[in-house]
């Protein structure tokens, strides 16, 4: 049994909305913005900065070679956080949050590369939810009362800043599908097929 469920996701998936069914129906906590308070406390930063600046990246080539050539979870976890660029500071006390969550008990993480830094991990179930640009189109016009042509350029904003981020801390690509155990269209099969194929997965010996 998978005790905790990472789901990474494309803006207008509906990826937070299958994590929220996931978590009901299993009767487990719910991880989202709250990381985003409990960074900031770690890190000393503010909730708002937190939030504006956490999927960014220096992509610093000098600081890569510094630090070993990736910022991965074992280089930021034995650093200096204060030594660190600030968004490498709430990447760092993500990483800190996220391990604390999952290894206080079952849960659903949304985002925040939270399938790389438990990698490695046997209860971990890995889930990376997208869906064709129409669909994604739909649910951002509905959900948060954009224009079509607004909604468009957040998406496209938003992948961008995704994959940068990812490859950035995790020295992978954002969306392959190595880097997860299932990959679920949810505009073909909806968010609540989508959660219940979760749960159905993750109650089963793997």
């Amino acid at each position: 049994m998978k005790r905790i469920i990472t789901i990474s996701r494309e803006l207008g998936s509906g990826g937070r909305t299958i994590g929220k069914l996931v978590a009901n129906r299993r009767g487990i906590p719910y991880y989202d913005r709250e990381l985003i308070d409990e960074a900031a406390k770690v890190s000393g930063l503010s909730p708002r900065y937190v939030e504006t600046n956490e999927q960014k990246a220096t992509g610093s080539f000098l600081y890569n070679l510094v630090m070993g050539t990736s910022y991965g979870y074992g280089i930021l976890q034995g650093a200096n956080r204060q030594t660190l660029p600030l968004t490498e500071q709430i990447y760092a006390a993500q990483q800190e949050v996220i391990t604390k969550y999952a290894n206080s008990g079952s849960c659903v993480i949304v985002g925040r590369c939270a399938d790389h830094i438990l990698k490695g991990r046997n209860d971990v179930l890995r889930v990376f939810i997208y869906a064709d640009i129409e669909k994604r189109l739909e649910h951002s016009v509905k959900t948060y009362g954009m224009s079509k042509d607004t909604a468009r350029e957040e998406i496209e904003q938003s992948d961008r800043e995704r994959a940068r981020h990812y490859s950035a801390f995790t020295d992978r690509k954002w969306g392959d599908r190595h880097n997860y155990d299932i990959m679920l269209n949810s505009g073909e099969l909806g968010y609540d097929q989508c959660a219940k194929i979760i749960c159905s997965i993750a109650e089963t010996d793997m």
